[in-house]
């Protein structure tokens, strides 16, 4: 099937060309993710009000997680931005093979993320740093000389931000890599061309939107005063 012939059967009948119905198709996810920033927005509010309020047991409670597994992790979304930008281009191109390569190396990646943040989550349990009634932070001596303040309780706040926040960000990945593997299905078919590849190109901002939250979460629960 040619691109124009693909095109004209992909067409929607309220809209009035390929045009208008991406435009469209753009407006709502633009509107979607703005829901999504007011949604993270909020939880961004209460961590940063806890963080300032309780500024010695959050650095305590941060020092507590790897940081290295959240470098690792910083970088492998990064990278999955750029072979996602790489699968928006391929698609504009019409380049096949290129689109296919590209969106199954961004869900490798996205998966290696959340393997690694599944080796965290099992290492904070193994820690008793789940909160809930196992909760149990050690407040060892070398951490006790560089945070005066620290509160045991006050750190199952972090802990509690941290999860809720990490793991809501999981659930969007896993969203995505849901999106990707609908989206590398109807590539092999062979469904995306230069004339129409809107969904690639929604799906890559949705895909952006999530890697940017978690540059976001990464200073702000892995690097709370590591520089002592």
């Amino acid at each position: 099937m040619s691109d124009s012939t693909s095109a004209v059967h992909l067409l929607k009948h309220h809209f009035r060309d390929m045009g208008q119905q991406s435009e469209t198709s753009a407006f709502g996810m633009w509107v979607f993710l703005v829901t999504e920033i007011m949604f993270f927005g909020g939880l961004f509010a209460a961590y940063l009000i806890y963080r300032v309020l309780y500024f010695d047991s959050f650095a305590a409670a941060s020092t507590s997680i790897n940081v290295i597994w959240g470098t690792t992790n910083t970088a492998v979304l990064i990278c999955s931005s750029l072979t996602m930008a790489m699968a928006v281009y391929s698609a504009q191109l019409g380049r096949k093979k290129a689109l296919i390569g590209f969106l199954a190396v961004t869900m490798l990646l996205g998966t290696a993320f959340l393997c690694i943040k599944g080796k965290e989550y099992y290492d904070k349990f193994q820690e008793h740093h789940v909160p809930g009634p196992s909760y149990h932070f050690v407040v060892e001596p070398e951490m006790a000389q560089r945070f005066h303040a620290i509160d045991p309780q006050k750190t199952e706040i972090f802990f509690s931000l941290y999860f809720i926040m990490t793991g809501l960000h999981a659930i969007h990945m896993i969203v995505g890599l849901g999106l990707l593997a609908w989206l590398l299905i109807r590539s092999t078919r062979g469904e995306f061309g230069s004339m129409y590849y809107t969904p690639i190109e929604l799906s890559g901002l949705y895909w952006h939107f999530v890697d940017i939250v978690w540059i976001w979460l990464y200073p702000l629960l892995y690097l709370i005063d590591r520089h002592h």
